[in-house]
């Protein structure tokens, strides 16, 4: 099916700004979040990956999970804002994964403490929230499966709204505080997380 010249120009548009691959959440809801339509599943895509950032390397280093769940049950992700890396334990331990992520820009655009695995979701669509789309009239309605998807090829939603652990095809937010809020991975680190977190899964954010 052809896309009209209308639609192509504000997806050009979009790509252009530079800034489409970074998701915030709201940060003021704590509810689970319902995904009836396409505006309330949607983030807000703001920041720009070239920002002086900066790679934190040093503390990235496996863990035990003990100090921080008190079973595995359903399996468990730590998301270790400082060291930028996600932690991943099946619920019998027989399968251990560390994977570098992207985080949030400043302390006050993420939330930390205990969530879950609510919805997990191949191929996520997304759309611009009603305040990005005043703000930014020439970006698109809705932005399908693809490789113009800011959510990248797998998505887990949290019970936090807004909230994901998704990939992303920018590979440059990668190690870096580059995210208005969600938890970043490549692509294919995401796609091998999907396969083994399950709705339920326990989820630490600290």
């Amino acid at each position: 099916m052809s896309i009209p010249p209308d639609t192509k120009q504000s997806r050009r548009a979009f790509l252009a700004t530079g800034a489409v691959f970074l998701a915030t959440p709201a940060l003021a809801q704590t509810q689970s979040a319902t995904y009836a339509t396409p505006f309330e599943n949607s983030t807000e895509v703001e920041r720009d990956p070239t920002e002086s950032t900066r790679r934190n390397v040093s503390s990235f280093r496996a863990l035990d999970w003990r100090p921080y769940f008190d079973n595995t049950v359903n399996g468990a992700i730590l998301v270790d804002i400082d060291s930028r890396a996600l932690h991943f334990w099946s619920e019998d331990r027989s399968i251990y994964k560390l994977y570098p992520t992207s985080v949030p820009v400043t302390d006050d655009l993420t939330r930390r403490g205990s969530t879950s695995v609510v919805r997990k979701v191949e191929n996520p669509s997304w759309a611009p929230t009603p305040a990005m789309k005043v703000r930014n009239p020439e970006w698109p309605d809705f932005v399908g499966p693809g490789p113009d998807n800011p959510l990248g090829t797998r998505a887990l939603y949290l019970s936090w709204t807004y909230y994901r652990i998704h990939g992303t095809h920018d590979t440059r937010k990668i190690g870096r505080r580059s995210s208005n809020g969600c938890i970043g991975l490549y692509n294919e680190h995401i796609e091998e997380l999907y396969e083994l977190a399950k709705v339920g899964t326990q989820v630490l954010l600290i």
